[in-house]
């Protein structure tokens, strides 16, 4: 693996990186085969990531260039009694993996949560993703097989909110 950690260099976005972010979210579903599911606009990532501030975002650049990005949260356990982190997507630009991008902002990630004082880093994976599945397993991490994700949204979030 050809390393480049000495020309890549995270950071933090801030409000100009609005339309980056965007683009990247794109290009993410576009690999995971969700484009038409992306409703997300510029005016909704401005409003939600540097308004109301409910998530941040991390971007990679390598030699000046935005190559990958990372939008996390935070997250709490009542077991732990302690907030995590919450990594909703971690995207690198197809040309740019296996140069070790991935991994480093992992790390990035591990070392912010330790900072704050966060009991756990976590995200998914879909399953068809088996590279990277096979990287997650390779850095330690673990699936949680035994657990079920549930979602409510659209007609179904309306109508329990109205129940």
């Amino acid at each position: 693996m050809e390393s480049i950690t000495k020309e890549f260099n995270l950071r933090f976005a801030n409000e100009k990186d609005v339309p980056l972010i965007l683009g990247f979210i794109k290009e993410l579903a576009e690999y995971e085969k969700l484009l038409d599911e992306v409703v997300a606009t510029e005016e909704i990532l401005y409003d939600s990531l540097f308004v109301k501030k409910a998530a941040e975002v991390i971007i990679g650049e390598y030699k000046g260039k935005p190559v990958s990005f990372a939008l996390f949260f935070h997250n709490f356990s009542t077991f732990l009694g302690k907030p995590g982190i919450y990594l909703e997507d971690l995207y690198v630009k197809p040309e740019m993996r296996g140069k070790g991008i991935g991994k480093e902002m992992l790390s990035y990630l591990a070392r912010l949560a330790k900072e704050r004082d966060c009991g756990r880093l976590e995200w998914w994976c879909l399953n068809w993703n088996t590279s990277s599945v096979e990287f997650y397993y390779g850095i330690g991490a673990e699936a949680m097989d035994e657990w079920t994700v549930f979602r409510v949204c659209d007609d179904a979030l309306d109508e329990l909110a109205n129940h």
